[in-house]
């Protein structure tokens, strides 16, 4: 049996522009339990352990929170039209580096576990999505099969490609919160603390 890498990939391109920061940051770069937002996301992607770890970068200087070695920053310079340049960006690195699958998923929500990467990721599915209490969320599994499918521009990914094909679709139970952030009354609201 063949041996096939996948690669982690956080999106992380957007202007966060529902979040309007003390200092003026950029919401992945607002401070959430001590460190950048951006980073419990990127911590957990890292520690699945899968082959390779992607991160697409777009609006937001992350140089100086991504960490020192482990991960590949591919840089989006379109990303104001929309989040599917993003996971283009993301898919031509995968076939760089001769990935078989993609376990994508993004910068802004910091509670979901390695355990639910992994779990993802083990998926035979050639589309594979995390599931939280019934509802799907990131991470979402991409095998190669279906990179061409997948929109070339506007605000949808990959959920476009599972309504047309639902058919390859299977679903993953998963611990963990799939929460996103979105605006500073989130960090209370949804994930308990305020920003600091």
């Amino acid at each position: 049996m063949a041996v096939t890498k996948q690669a982690a990939v956080v999106l992380c391109a957007g202007a966060g522009s529902r979040y309007i920061g003390a200092q003026g940051e950029h919401k992945l770069l607002a401070i959430w339990r001590g460190r950048p937002l951006v980073s419990w996301a990127l911590g957990n992607a890292v520690a699945a352990g899968l082959d390779f770890t992607v991160v697409v970068t777009g609006a937001a200087q992350l140089a100086d929170v991504l960490p020192k070695c482990g991960v590949i920053a591919v840089a989006n310079p379109d990303w104001e039209e929309g989040l599917a340049t993003s996971l283009q960006c993301a898919i031509a690195a995968c076939r760089r580096l001769g990935a078989a699958a993609a376990v994508v998923g993004l910068g802004d929500q910091p509670l979901v576990p390695p355990e639910a990467w992994r779990a993802v990721a083990a998926c035979g599915a050639a589309v594979a999505v995390a599931t939280y209490g019934g509802r799907r969320g990131h991470p979402v599994k991409l095998a190669c099969s279906v990179w061409d499918d997948l929109p070339a521009s506007g605000d949808e990914g990959a959920r476009a490609l599972m309504r047309r094909q639902a058919e390859l679709v299977e679903e993953v139970p998963c611990e963990g919160d799939p929460a996103d952030f979105d605006t500073a009354g989130d960090f209370a609201v949804r994930f308990g603390s305020p920003a600091r």
